[in-house]
Protein backbone atom coordinates (compact mmCIF):
# COMPACT_ATOMS: atom_id res chain seq x y z
CA UNK A 1 0.00 0.00 0.00
CA UNK A 2 2.72 2.49 1.15
CA UNK A 3 4.82 1.39 -2.34
CA UNK A 4 1.42 2.31 -4.78
CA UNK A 5 0.99 5.54 -2.82
CA UNK A 6 4.40 6.61 -3.49
CA UNK A 7 4.12 5.48 -7.18
CA UNK A 8 0.76 7.75 -6.98
CA UNK A 9 2.69 10.68 -5.05
CA UNK A 10 5.17 10.64 -7.89
CA UNK A 11 2.87 10.83 -10.95
CA UNK A 12 1.26 13.79 -8.95
CA UNK A 13 4.66 15.37 -8.91
CA UNK A 14 5.20 14.60 -12.34
CA UNK A 15 2.15 15.49 -13.86
CA UNK A 16 2.58 18.72 -11.61
CA UNK A 17 5.97 19.46 -13.29
CA UNK A 18 4.57 18.83 -17.20
CA UNK A 19 1.92 21.19 -16.26
CA UNK A 20 4.38 23.96 -15.21
CA UNK A 21 6.72 23.44 -17.74
CA UNK A 22 3.46 23.56 -20.57
CA UNK A 23 2.75 26.81 -18.68
CA UNK A 24 6.30 28.18 -18.62
CA UNK A 25 6.43 27.01 -22.20
CA UNK A 26 3.17 28.97 -23.36
CA UNK A 27 4.74 31.82 -21.64
CA UNK A 28 7.82 31.80 -22.98
CA UNK A 29 6.00 31.25 -26.76
CA UNK A 30 3.74 34.42 -25.92
CA UNK A 31 7.12 36.54 -25.18
CA UNK A 32 9.22 35.09 -28.22
CA UNK A 33 6.88 37.56 -30.06
CA UNK A 34 7.23 41.34 -29.53
CA UNK A 35 4.27 43.66 -31.47
CA UNK A 36 3.31 47.26 -32.02
CA UNK A 37 -0.06 48.35 -32.91
CA UNK A 38 -0.47 51.58 -35.17
CA UNK A 39 -1.05 54.40 -34.60
CA UNK A 40 2.87 54.55 -34.15
CA UNK A 41 3.04 55.06 -29.95
CA UNK A 42 5.27 58.03 -30.43
CA UNK A 43 5.02 61.28 -27.71
CA UNK A 44 3.18 63.56 -30.76
CA UNK A 45 4.01 67.27 -29.87
CA UNK A 46 0.68 69.25 -29.72
CA UNK A 47 0.84 71.77 -32.37
CA UNK A 48 1.75 75.60 -31.67
CA UNK A 49 -0.98 77.62 -32.90
CA UNK A 50 -4.58 78.21 -31.69
CA UNK A 51 -6.00 74.84 -31.55
CA UNK A 52 -5.21 72.24 -29.40
CA UNK A 53 -4.46 68.93 -30.74
CA UNK A 54 -1.54 67.00 -31.21
CA UNK A 55 0.30 66.62 -34.97
CA UNK A 56 2.68 64.62 -36.63
CA UNK A 57 3.39 64.04 -40.90
CA UNK A 58 5.04 63.81 -43.98
CA UNK A 59 7.70 60.63 -42.30
CA UNK A 60 10.75 59.39 -42.92
CA UNK A 61 13.26 56.84 -41.33
CA UNK A 62 16.50 56.34 -42.17
CA UNK A 63 18.95 53.11 -40.65
CA UNK A 64 22.27 54.72 -39.70
CA UNK A 65 24.84 53.28 -37.73
CA UNK A 66 23.06 50.37 -36.11
CA UNK A 67 19.78 52.75 -34.78
CA UNK A 68 16.77 54.04 -36.61
CA UNK A 69 15.89 57.80 -36.94
CA UNK A 70 12.80 58.86 -37.62
CA UNK A 71 12.10 62.41 -38.97
CA UNK A 72 8.82 64.42 -39.75
CA UNK A 73 7.01 67.47 -40.12
CA UNK A 74 7.07 70.36 -37.25
CA UNK A 75 8.14 68.21 -34.56
CA UNK A 76 10.12 70.53 -32.72
CA UNK A 77 13.29 66.93 -32.92
CA UNK A 78 13.14 63.74 -33.86
CA UNK A 79 13.76 60.35 -32.78
CA UNK A 80 15.74 57.24 -32.41
CA UNK A 81 14.84 53.65 -31.79
CA UNK A 82 17.13 50.41 -32.11
CA UNK A 83 14.00 48.37 -32.52
CA UNK A 84 11.36 50.41 -34.23
CA UNK A 85 9.24 49.62 -31.15
CA UNK A 86 10.74 51.93 -28.53
CA UNK A 87 11.54 55.58 -29.67
CA UNK A 88 13.46 58.63 -28.23
CA UNK A 89 13.09 62.32 -28.46
CA UNK A 90 16.51 64.09 -29.87
CA UNK A 91 14.65 67.31 -29.14
CA UNK A 92 18.03 69.54 -28.32
CA UNK A 93 19.22 69.52 -32.03
CA UNK A 94 19.89 72.71 -34.07
CA UNK A 95 18.16 71.76 -36.94
CA UNK A 96 15.03 73.62 -37.68
CA UNK A 97 12.35 73.11 -35.43
CA UNK A 98 9.62 73.68 -37.80
CA UNK A 99 10.85 72.45 -40.71
CA UNK A 100 8.47 70.15 -42.85
CA UNK A 101 8.24 67.80 -45.14
CA UNK A 102 12.17 66.40 -44.29
CA UNK A 103 14.21 64.44 -46.50
CA UNK A 104 17.14 62.92 -44.86
CA UNK A 105 19.55 60.81 -46.77
CA UNK A 106 22.81 58.69 -46.02
CA UNK A 107 26.08 59.79 -48.10
CA UNK A 108 29.67 58.46 -47.73
CA UNK A 109 29.24 57.45 -43.95
CA UNK A 110 27.27 60.72 -43.02
CA UNK A 111 23.57 62.11 -42.70
CA UNK A 112 22.20 65.26 -45.27
CA UNK A 113 18.70 66.83 -44.33
CA UNK A 114 16.72 69.05 -45.85
CA UNK A 115 13.20 70.23 -45.60
CA UNK A 116 10.69 72.26 -47.68
CA UNK A 117 11.74 76.13 -47.55
CA UNK A 118 11.60 78.47 -49.57
CA UNK A 119 15.59 78.96 -49.40
CA UNK A 120 16.42 75.44 -48.44
CA UNK A 121 19.69 75.01 -46.49
CA UNK A 122 21.16 71.14 -46.38
CA UNK A 123 22.43 69.91 -43.03
CA UNK A 124 25.22 67.71 -42.37
CA UNK A 125 25.94 65.06 -39.13
CA UNK A 126 27.84 62.15 -38.12
CA UNK A 127 25.84 61.62 -34.84
CA UNK A 128 22.74 62.00 -35.45
CA UNK A 129 22.00 61.09 -31.61
CA UNK A 130 24.14 64.10 -30.41
CA UNK A 131 21.50 66.50 -32.21
CA UNK A 132 24.10 68.54 -33.83
CA UNK A 133 24.48 69.37 -37.50
CA UNK A 134 26.17 71.67 -39.42
CA UNK A 135 25.28 73.38 -42.42
CA UNK A 136 26.50 72.51 -46.10
CA UNK A 137 24.77 74.95 -47.90
CA UNK A 138 22.34 77.90 -48.18
CA UNK A 139 22.31 78.29 -51.59
CA UNK A 140 20.14 74.76 -52.35
CA UNK A 141 17.64 75.57 -55.37
CA UNK A 142 14.30 77.63 -54.08
CA UNK A 143 10.68 76.50 -54.31
CA UNK A 144 11.59 72.70 -54.57
CA UNK A 145 8.54 71.82 -52.54
CA UNK A 146 8.55 68.58 -50.29
CA UNK A 147 12.05 67.66 -51.32
CA UNK A 148 13.54 63.94 -51.75
CA UNK A 149 17.41 63.08 -52.02
CA UNK A 150 18.29 59.95 -52.93
CA UNK A 151 21.98 58.55 -53.72
CA UNK A 152 22.14 56.05 -56.14
CA UNK A 153 26.03 54.77 -57.07
CA UNK A 154 27.82 58.22 -56.22
CA UNK A 155 25.06 59.84 -58.28
CA UNK A 156 22.37 62.49 -56.41
CA UNK A 157 19.06 63.16 -57.19
CA UNK A 158 16.61 65.58 -56.19
CA UNK A 159 12.51 64.71 -56.13
CA UNK A 160 10.42 67.66 -55.61
CA UNK A 161 6.87 68.78 -56.06
CA UNK A 162 3.61 69.59 -53.87
CA UNK A 163 0.38 70.97 -55.85
CA UNK A 164 -3.00 70.30 -57.06
CA UNK A 165 -2.16 71.90 -60.83
CA UNK A 166 1.62 71.32 -61.85
CA UNK A 167 3.46 68.42 -62.28
CA UNK A 168 5.87 66.42 -59.98
CA UNK A 169 9.44 66.44 -61.01
CA UNK A 170 13.13 64.74 -60.92
CA UNK A 171 16.64 66.41 -61.56
CA UNK A 172 20.27 65.62 -61.08
CA UNK A 173 21.80 67.55 -58.24
CA UNK A 174 25.61 67.69 -57.22
CA UNK A 175 26.17 65.69 -54.59
CA UNK A 176 29.38 68.07 -53.21
CA UNK A 177 27.76 71.39 -54.45
CA UNK A 178 23.65 70.79 -54.50
CA UNK A 179 23.35 72.63 -57.23
CA UNK A 180 21.13 71.57 -60.10
CA UNK A 181 22.68 69.68 -62.76
CA UNK A 182 20.05 70.52 -65.51
CA UNK A 183 16.53 71.09 -65.37
CA UNK A 184 14.21 69.23 -63.85
CA UNK A 185 11.91 66.67 -65.51
CA UNK A 186 8.27 66.30 -65.46
CA UNK A 187 7.98 62.44 -63.89
CA UNK A 188 4.28 62.24 -62.72
CA UNK A 189 0.59 64.18 -63.20
CA UNK A 190 -2.65 63.42 -62.19
CA UNK A 191 -4.47 60.92 -64.24
CA UNK A 192 -7.28 60.81 -61.79
CA UNK A 193 -10.18 60.40 -64.37
CA UNK A 194 -8.43 57.04 -65.10
CA UNK A 195 -6.92 56.15 -61.61
CA UNK A 196 -9.38 56.20 -58.62
CA UNK A 197 -6.65 56.44 -56.10
CA UNK A 198 -6.02 59.79 -57.37
CA UNK A 199 -9.91 61.08 -57.02
CA UNK A 200 -10.29 63.50 -53.73
CA UNK A 201 -12.85 62.74 -51.00
CA UNK A 202 -13.07 60.05 -48.20
CA UNK A 203 -14.71 58.27 -50.10
CA UNK A 204 -13.25 59.47 -53.51
CA UNK A 205 -16.58 61.52 -53.96
CA UNK A 206 -15.56 64.88 -54.65
CA UNK A 207 -16.39 64.50 -58.43
CA UNK A 208 -15.22 68.18 -59.22
CA UNK A 209 -12.11 68.66 -57.52
CA UNK A 210 -8.65 67.84 -58.58
CA UNK A 211 -6.05 65.70 -56.49
CA UNK A 212 -3.21 67.40 -54.65
CA UNK A 213 0.01 65.38 -55.65
CA UNK A 214 2.90 65.34 -53.29
CA UNK A 215 4.96 63.15 -50.97
CA UNK A 216 7.54 61.84 -53.71
CA UNK A 217 9.77 58.64 -52.62
CA UNK A 218 12.02 56.63 -54.44
CA UNK A 219 13.39 53.22 -53.77
CA UNK A 220 15.74 50.93 -55.60
CA UNK A 221 15.48 47.31 -55.60
CA UNK A 222 16.83 44.92 -57.82
CA UNK A 223 18.01 47.47 -60.85
CA UNK A 224 14.75 48.74 -60.78
CA UNK A 225 13.43 52.48 -59.49
CA UNK A 226 10.32 52.59 -57.50
CA UNK A 227 8.88 56.24 -57.60
CA UNK A 228 6.60 56.89 -55.06
CA UNK A 229 3.65 59.91 -54.73
CA UNK A 230 1.24 60.98 -52.35
CA UNK A 231 -2.18 61.69 -53.48
CA UNK A 232 -5.53 62.98 -53.02
CA UNK A 233 -4.81 64.51 -49.90
CA UNK A 234 -3.19 64.31 -46.99
CA UNK A 235 -6.38 65.30 -44.59
CA UNK A 236 -8.54 62.58 -46.34
CA UNK A 237 -9.31 59.15 -45.11
CA UNK A 238 -8.37 58.20 -49.06
CA UNK A 239 -5.05 59.84 -48.63
CA UNK A 240 -2.61 57.12 -50.68
CA UNK A 241 0.37 56.23 -52.24
CA UNK A 242 1.07 55.50 -55.54
CA UNK A 243 4.23 53.78 -57.47
CA UNK A 244 5.76 54.59 -60.79
CA UNK A 245 8.39 51.75 -62.04
CA UNK A 246 11.80 52.63 -64.45
CA UNK A 247 15.07 51.50 -65.30
CA UNK A 248 16.55 54.70 -64.34
CA UNK A 249 16.32 57.24 -61.59
CA UNK A 250 14.94 60.15 -64.09
CA UNK A 251 12.32 57.50 -66.30
CA UNK A 252 10.74 57.15 -68.33
CA UNK A 253 8.44 55.83 -65.94
CA UNK A 254 5.73 52.95 -65.81
CA UNK A 255 2.47 53.12 -63.57
CA UNK A 256 3.15 49.48 -61.57
CA UNK A 257 0.32 47.41 -62.08
CA UNK A 258 -0.12 47.31 -58.51
CA UNK A 259 -1.67 50.64 -57.89
CA UNK A 260 -2.20 52.00 -55.19
CA UNK A 261 0.71 50.86 -53.36
CA UNK A 262 -0.56 51.79 -49.89
CA UNK A 263 -4.27 51.75 -48.94
CA UNK A 264 -6.04 52.04 -45.81
CA UNK A 265 -9.42 54.25 -46.26
CA UNK A 266 -11.48 51.84 -43.17
CA UNK A 267 -10.52 51.11 -39.85
CA UNK A 268 -9.19 53.00 -36.66
CA UNK A 269 -6.43 54.12 -38.29
CA UNK A 270 -7.07 55.78 -41.74
CA UNK A 271 -5.43 57.38 -44.22
CA UNK A 272 -1.88 56.84 -45.86
CA UNK A 273 0.25 58.74 -47.53
CA UNK A 274 3.04 60.77 -47.41
CA UNK A 275 5.91 59.01 -46.28
CA UNK A 276 8.07 56.59 -47.09
CA UNK A 277 10.02 53.10 -47.83
CA UNK A 278 13.07 52.05 -46.03
CA UNK A 279 15.12 49.00 -45.10
CA UNK A 280 15.41 47.25 -41.40
CA UNK A 281 18.59 45.29 -40.17
CA UNK A 282 17.23 42.55 -40.97
CA UNK A 283 16.57 43.61 -44.90
CA UNK A 284 12.51 44.20 -44.56
CA UNK A 285 11.14 46.27 -46.36
CA UNK A 286 8.66 48.88 -44.26
CA UNK A 287 6.79 52.14 -45.09
CA UNK A 288 5.73 54.87 -42.80
CA UNK A 289 2.86 57.04 -43.74
CA UNK A 290 0.55 59.52 -42.31
CA UNK A 291 -2.58 58.74 -40.02
CA UNK A 292 -5.79 61.06 -41.34
CA UNK A 293 -7.64 62.29 -37.87
CA UNK A 294 -8.05 65.75 -38.92
CA UNK A 295 -11.31 66.34 -36.73
CA UNK A 296 -10.48 69.11 -34.44
CA UNK A 297 -8.12 70.48 -37.23
CA UNK A 298 -7.24 69.73 -41.27
CA UNK A 299 -3.46 69.95 -39.65
CA UNK A 300 -4.07 66.57 -36.77
CA UNK A 301 -2.46 63.29 -37.99
CA UNK A 302 -0.71 60.60 -36.72
CA UNK A 303 2.09 57.89 -38.44
CA UNK A 304 1.57 54.31 -38.88
CA UNK A 305 4.14 52.00 -40.03
CA UNK A 306 2.88 49.29 -42.95
CA UNK A 307 5.52 45.73 -43.83
CA UNK A 308 6.36 45.83 -47.64
CA UNK A 309 7.18 43.10 -50.10
CA UNK A 310 8.23 42.23 -53.35
CA UNK A 311 6.88 39.53 -55.47
CA UNK A 312 8.50 36.78 -57.72
CA UNK A 313 7.51 39.65 -60.54
CA UNK A 314 9.14 42.16 -58.69
CA UNK A 315 5.69 44.08 -58.29
CA UNK A 316 6.33 46.16 -54.95
CA UNK A 317 3.21 45.96 -52.33
CA UNK A 318 2.36 46.65 -49.26
CA UNK A 319 0.33 44.94 -46.26
CA UNK A 320 -2.41 47.48 -44.57
CA UNK A 321 -4.75 44.37 -44.16
CA UNK A 322 -5.85 44.26 -40.41
CA UNK A 323 -3.27 47.60 -40.43
CA UNK A 324 -4.13 48.36 -36.92
CA UNK A 325 -4.31 45.54 -35.13
CA UNK A 326 -1.07 44.12 -33.22
CA UNK A 327 1.40 42.85 -35.80
CA UNK A 328 5.28 41.22 -34.71
CA UNK A 329 8.08 43.62 -35.60
CA UNK A 330 11.03 40.26 -36.76
CA UNK A 331 14.17 39.73 -35.37
CA UNK A 332 14.94 38.25 -38.71
CA UNK A 333 14.20 38.30 -42.72
CA UNK A 334 10.46 37.72 -43.54
CA UNK A 335 8.74 36.79 -46.88
CA UNK A 336 5.23 37.24 -46.39
CA UNK A 337 2.89 39.55 -44.44
CA UNK A 338 1.50 35.96 -42.93
CA UNK A 339 4.65 36.07 -40.82
CA UNK A 340 4.05 39.57 -38.78
CA UNK A 341 0.26 38.24 -37.71
CA UNK A 342 0.61 36.94 -34.27
CA UNK A 343 -3.05 35.55 -34.91
CA UNK A 344 -4.65 38.00 -31.96
CA UNK A 345 -8.22 39.47 -32.91
CA UNK A 346 -9.71 42.56 -31.84
CA UNK A 347 -12.23 41.66 -28.56
CA UNK A 348 -13.70 44.69 -28.29
CA UNK A 349 -15.45 46.29 -31.29
CA UNK A 350 -18.75 47.75 -30.74
CA UNK A 351 -19.45 45.89 -27.45
CA UNK A 352 -21.04 47.12 -24.16
CA UNK A 353 -19.64 49.65 -22.27
CA UNK A 354 -20.03 51.90 -18.83
CA UNK A 355 -18.54 54.79 -18.02
CA UNK A 356 -18.47 56.84 -14.54
CA UNK A 357 -19.68 59.53 -16.46
CA UNK A 358 -19.74 61.07 -20.08
CA UNK A 359 -20.54 64.19 -22.48
CA UNK A 360 -23.97 64.22 -24.33
CA UNK A 361 -21.84 64.20 -27.23
CA UNK A 362 -19.08 61.81 -26.59
CA UNK A 363 -20.80 58.84 -25.32
CA UNK A 364 -18.72 55.99 -24.50
CA UNK A 365 -19.67 53.75 -27.14
CA UNK A 366 -17.29 55.90 -28.88
CA UNK A 367 -14.24 54.26 -27.55
CA UNK A 368 -14.85 50.77 -29.00
CA UNK A 369 -16.78 52.01 -32.42
CA UNK A 370 -12.84 51.64 -34.21
CA UNK A 371 -12.74 54.99 -35.39
CA UNK A 372 -10.01 57.30 -34.01
CA UNK A 373 -12.11 60.79 -35.55
CA UNK A 374 -14.76 59.64 -32.15
CA UNK A 375 -13.53 59.62 -28.59
CA UNK A 376 -15.74 59.28 -25.27
CA UNK A 377 -15.08 61.63 -22.75
CA UNK A 378 -16.20 61.80 -18.99
CA UNK A 379 -17.32 64.86 -17.66
CA UNK A 380 -14.16 65.63 -15.61
CA UNK A 381 -10.59 64.82 -15.12
CA UNK A 382 -11.13 63.86 -11.73
CA UNK A 383 -9.04 60.68 -10.28
CA UNK A 384 -11.60 57.41 -10.65
CA UNK A 385 -13.02 58.47 -13.76
CA UNK A 386 -13.62 54.85 -15.46
CA UNK A 387 -14.56 53.10 -18.58
CA UNK A 388 -15.26 49.33 -18.92
CA UNK A 389 -16.04 46.91 -21.85
CA UNK A 390 -17.70 43.82 -21.26
CA UNK A 391 -16.21 41.28 -23.61
CA UNK A 392 -19.49 39.55 -23.75
CA UNK A 393 -17.57 36.21 -22.95
CA UNK A 394 -14.80 34.88 -21.76
CA UNK A 395 -11.64 35.84 -23.83
CA UNK A 396 -7.74 35.28 -23.51
CA UNK A 397 -6.43 38.66 -23.74
CA UNK A 398 -2.86 39.17 -25.15
CA UNK A 399 -2.77 42.82 -25.86
CA UNK A 400 -4.19 45.99 -25.31
CA UNK A 401 -4.02 49.72 -27.11
CA UNK A 402 -5.00 52.78 -25.29
CA UNK A 403 -5.62 55.72 -26.94
CA UNK A 404 -6.63 59.29 -25.59
CA UNK A 405 -8.72 62.15 -27.25
CA UNK A 406 -7.49 65.15 -25.05
CA UNK A 407 -10.62 66.41 -25.14
CA UNK A 408 -11.06 70.14 -24.35
CA UNK A 409 -6.95 70.19 -23.83
CA UNK A 410 -5.30 73.53 -23.70
CA UNK A 411 -1.99 72.22 -24.20
CA UNK A 412 0.28 73.66 -26.54
CA UNK A 413 4.01 72.06 -27.45
CA UNK A 414 5.72 69.93 -25.37
CA UNK A 415 6.27 70.25 -21.05
CA UNK A 416 7.18 67.32 -18.20
CA UNK A 417 3.58 67.28 -17.23
CA UNK A 418 2.16 66.17 -20.15
CA UNK A 419 1.93 62.36 -19.61
CA UNK A 420 -0.86 59.71 -18.25
CA UNK A 421 -1.52 57.69 -15.21
CA UNK A 422 -4.07 55.15 -14.99
CA UNK A 423 -4.52 51.48 -13.89
CA UNK A 424 -6.57 48.66 -16.14
CA UNK A 425 -8.41 46.07 -14.54
CA UNK A 426 -9.89 42.92 -15.66
CA UNK A 427 -12.81 40.96 -14.02
CA UNK A 428 -14.55 37.13 -15.08
CA UNK A 429 -17.44 38.47 -13.36
CA UNK A 430 -17.99 42.11 -13.69
CA UNK A 431 -17.54 42.43 -9.93
CA UNK A 432 -14.48 40.88 -8.45
CA UNK A 433 -11.44 43.16 -10.09
CA UNK A 434 -7.64 42.68 -10.81
CA UNK A 435 -5.16 45.36 -11.74
CA UNK A 436 -4.08 44.18 -15.09
CA UNK A 437 -1.40 46.82 -16.03
CA UNK A 438 -0.54 48.95 -13.80
CA UNK A 439 0.64 53.08 -14.75
CA UNK A 440 0.20 54.90 -11.20
CA UNK A 441 3.59 55.74 -11.42
CA UNK A 442 3.85 56.80 -15.20
CA UNK A 443 5.69 59.58 -16.51
CA UNK A 444 6.16 59.32 -20.05
CA UNK A 445 3.88 60.56 -22.94
CA UNK A 446 2.41 57.81 -24.58
CA UNK A 447 -0.79 59.08 -26.23
CA UNK A 448 -1.40 55.29 -27.76
CA UNK A 449 -0.57 53.43 -25.14
CA UNK A 450 -0.03 49.62 -26.49
CA UNK A 451 0.88 46.95 -24.19
CA UNK A 452 1.34 43.44 -24.62
CA UNK A 453 0.82 41.80 -21.60
CA UNK A 454 3.48 39.44 -20.04
CA UNK A 455 1.17 36.54 -20.13
CA UNK A 456 -2.30 35.91 -21.22
CA UNK A 457 -5.36 36.37 -18.98
CA UNK A 458 -8.67 34.62 -19.71
CA UNK A 459 -11.46 37.08 -18.57
CA UNK A 460 -14.59 39.13 -19.59
CA UNK A 461 -14.31 42.53 -18.02
CA UNK A 462 -11.88 45.33 -18.53
CA UNK A 463 -11.79 48.94 -16.70
CA UNK A 464 -9.80 51.50 -17.53
CA UNK A 465 -9.23 54.11 -14.51
CA UNK A 466 -8.19 57.53 -14.65
CA UNK A 467 -5.53 58.96 -11.80
CA UNK A 468 -4.18 61.82 -14.17
CA UNK A 469 -4.23 63.29 -17.15
CA UNK A 470 -2.48 66.39 -18.66
CA UNK A 471 -5.07 68.77 -19.75
CA UNK A 472 -9.04 69.09 -20.71
CA UNK A 473 -11.28 65.93 -19.63
CA UNK A 474 -10.46 62.30 -19.46
CA UNK A 475 -11.17 61.07 -22.90
CA UNK A 476 -10.61 57.83 -25.18
CA UNK A 477 -10.68 57.39 -28.40
CA UNK A 478 -10.17 53.74 -28.81
CA UNK A 479 -10.40 51.35 -25.43
CA UNK A 480 -9.07 48.55 -28.12
CA UNK A 481 -8.56 44.65 -26.40
CA UNK A 482 -6.82 42.18 -28.71
CA UNK A 483 -6.53 38.50 -28.57
CA UNK A 484 -8.71 35.15 -29.22
CA UNK A 485 -12.46 34.15 -27.65
CA UNK A 486 -13.13 30.48 -27.14
CA UNK A 487 -15.29 30.08 -31.05
CA UNK A 488 -14.70 29.35 -34.22
CA UNK A 489 -13.83 31.50 -37.20
CA UNK A 490 -16.47 32.37 -38.90
CA UNK A 491 -18.42 30.62 -42.54
CA UNK A 492 -17.22 31.53 -45.21
CA UNK A 493 -18.79 34.04 -47.25
CA UNK A 494 -18.83 34.72 -50.82
CA UNK A 495 -20.06 37.57 -53.74
CA UNK A 496 -23.31 37.67 -55.18
CA UNK A 497 -22.51 40.62 -57.12
CA UNK A 498 -19.41 42.21 -58.54
CA UNK A 499 -20.33 45.30 -60.70
CA UNK A 500 -17.97 47.52 -62.17
CA UNK A 501 -19.35 50.62 -62.99
CA UNK A 502 -19.64 50.94 -67.00
CA UNK A 503 -20.41 55.07 -67.15
CA UNK A 504 -17.38 55.02 -64.33
CA UNK A 505 -14.41 52.36 -64.93
CA UNK A 506 -12.92 53.53 -61.43
CA UNK A 507 -15.66 52.34 -59.25
CA UNK A 508 -17.27 48.90 -58.48
CA UNK A 509 -20.31 47.80 -56.56
CA UNK A 510 -19.25 44.78 -54.00
CA UNK A 511 -21.91 42.46 -52.28
CA UNK A 512 -21.89 39.32 -50.47
CA UNK A 513 -23.68 36.76 -48.18
CA UNK A 514 -23.59 37.36 -44.42
CA UNK A 515 -21.25 35.07 -43.15
CA UNK A 516 -22.88 33.26 -40.09
CA UNK A 517 -20.69 34.70 -36.56
CA UNK A 518 -18.92 36.92 -38.70
CA UNK A 519 -17.98 40.91 -36.83
CA UNK A 520 -16.16 42.35 -39.75
CA UNK A 521 -14.91 41.23 -43.36
CA UNK A 522 -11.78 41.98 -45.59
CA UNK A 523 -11.97 42.84 -48.79
CA UNK A 524 -9.11 41.82 -50.68
CA UNK A 525 -8.33 42.87 -54.54
CA UNK A 526 -5.86 43.29 -57.17
CA UNK A 527 -5.07 42.36 -61.29
CA UNK A 528 -4.79 38.85 -60.61
CA UNK A 529 -6.12 36.45 -58.68
CA UNK A 530 -2.92 35.19 -56.93
CA UNK A 531 -2.16 38.97 -56.12
CA UNK A 532 -4.97 40.29 -54.42
CA UNK A 533 -2.33 42.81 -52.57
CA UNK A 534 -5.13 45.73 -52.05
CA UNK A 535 -7.64 45.71 -48.71
CA UNK A 536 -10.42 47.26 -47.32
CA UNK A 537 -12.13 46.56 -43.75
CA UNK A 538 -15.78 46.27 -43.29
CA UNK A 539 -17.17 46.15 -40.11
CA UNK A 540 -21.17 46.43 -40.65
CA UNK A 541 -22.60 46.22 -44.07
CA UNK A 542 -22.40 43.29 -46.59
CA UNK A 543 -21.43 46.05 -49.41
CA UNK A 544 -19.43 48.78 -50.42
CA UNK A 545 -18.49 50.39 -53.30
CA UNK A 546 -15.03 50.85 -54.37
CA UNK A 547 -14.07 53.97 -56.34
CA UNK A 548 -10.21 53.28 -56.35
CA UNK A 549 -9.41 50.97 -59.59
CA UNK A 550 -7.97 52.04 -62.64
CA UNK A 551 -9.92 52.36 -65.83
CA UNK A 552 -8.15 49.95 -68.10
CA UNK A 553 -7.21 46.88 -65.60
CA UNK A 554 -9.39 44.06 -64.83
CA UNK A 555 -9.51 42.98 -60.89
CA UNK A 556 -10.66 40.09 -59.01
CA UNK A 557 -12.12 40.15 -55.24
CA UNK A 558 -12.06 38.15 -52.23
CA UNK A 559 -14.15 38.77 -49.32
CA UNK A 560 -13.11 37.33 -45.70
CA UNK A 561 -15.08 36.76 -43.02
CA UNK A 562 -13.58 37.11 -39.55
CA UNK A 563 -14.65 37.82 -35.61
CA UNK A 564 -13.42 37.32 -32.12
CA UNK A 565 -12.26 33.86 -33.12
CA UNK A 566 -10.05 34.20 -36.22
CA UNK A 567 -10.44 34.81 -39.82
CA UNK A 568 -12.09 32.34 -42.70
CA UNK A 569 -9.96 33.38 -45.91
CA UNK A 570 -12.80 33.65 -49.29
CA UNK A 571 -11.47 32.84 -52.73
CA UNK A 572 -11.04 34.69 -55.33
CA UNK A 573 -13.56 35.85 -58.29
CA UNK A 574 -12.72 37.83 -61.23
CA UNK A 575 -15.59 40.98 -61.95
CA UNK A 576 -18.66 40.50 -63.71
CA UNK A 577 -18.10 40.96 -67.68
Amino acid sequence: MKALINRYSLWVLVLIIAMLIGCRLQTNEHLAIRTISNPINLNYRFCLDDVSRRDAANPCIVLFDDDYYLFMSGSGGYYHSSDLMDWHLVDATNLPAEGITPTVVEMDGALYYASSDTTLTIYKTNNPKSGTWEVVTCNFPPDMLEPMLFYDEGRLYLYAGSSNSVPLTGVEIDPHTFQLLGKPSTLIESNWHANGWETPGDYHDWADATPWLEGMWMNKRGGKYYLQYASPGIQLKTSNTGVYVSDTPLGPFTLSAHNPLVYRPDGFTTGAGNGSIFQDKHGNYWYVGTVAVTTRHFFERRLSLYPVFFDADSVMYACTELGDYPMIVPDHKVTSPEELFPGWMLLSHNKSVRSSSELRNYPACCAVDETIRTWWSAATADKGEYLSVDLGEMCEIHAVQINFADHDSRLFGRNDSIFYQYYLEESSDGRQWNILIDKSANTTDAPHDYIQLDTPVKTRYVRLTNLYCPSGKFSVSGLRVFGLADKPAPVQTAFHRIRRNKDDRRSVLLKWKAAAGATGYGIRFGTHPEKLYSSYMVYNDTEIELKCLQVGQTYYFAVDSFNEGGITRGDAMKEDE
